[in-house]
């Protein structure tokens, strides 16, 4: 097996960074299994994890939040949320925000094809990571629909961005 690809924020120009934690998922640990897919063969709860952020920089105007599994076998890994234009003064988001219906907020299409959170669902083999970020962006708004493609979200969202922080939770079946 191959050495894992890099944290892809690794090689974008520095940003300021944000202080990210969770109830729920801690960097380096497990998933638990309620935050895991419940379909594709899996059982898990689905919920999206909680999430608290601190230390924004004076300027930001909206949050982002994204997973992403960049060892997913694919050649742009795998998105599994995607939540943009949460306002200025949010600072955290109960397990399970992740909804198709959450509001405030858009969420984008992830790569099961819903406008939602989709938990941890990597097929055997090894464990893989999931960067779950938090973005302080310079914008109110991104202006983009749910249905834009999660690489040109992904694309808005680094172009915007003031600070972000993260946890790296993992997972294998």
């Amino acid at each position: 097996m191959s050495a894992r690809p890099p944290i892809p924020f690794d090689f974008l120009p520095p940003v300021a960074p944000l202080t990210v934690s969770s109830d729920d998922v801690r960097d380096g640990e497990r998933v638990p299994e309620a935050h895991v897919f419940n379909d594709w063969g899996m059982s898990g709860g689905n919920l999206s994890p909680h999430l608290r952020w601190s230390g924004a920089p004076e300027g930001t105007r909206s949050f982002a939040v994204t997973v992403y599994d960049p060892d997913a076998p694919t050649q742009g890994g795998f998105w599994h949320w995607l939540l943009w234009d949460l306002p200025a003064d949010t600072t955290e988001l109960p397990t399970g925000y992740g909804t198709a219906d959450a509001k405030p907020g858009v969420q984008g299409r992830n790569d099961f094809g819903t406008a939602a959170y989709g938990g941890s669902a990597p097929p055997p083999g090894y464990p893989h990571r999931y960067i779950v970020a938090v973005h302080a962006l310079g914008v109110e708004s991104l202006g983009l629909s749910p249905d834009t493609p999660a690489n040109v979200v992904g694309f808005n969202i680094v172009a915007n961005t003031l600070a972000r922080g993260y946890i790296v939770p993992v997972y294998e079946t």
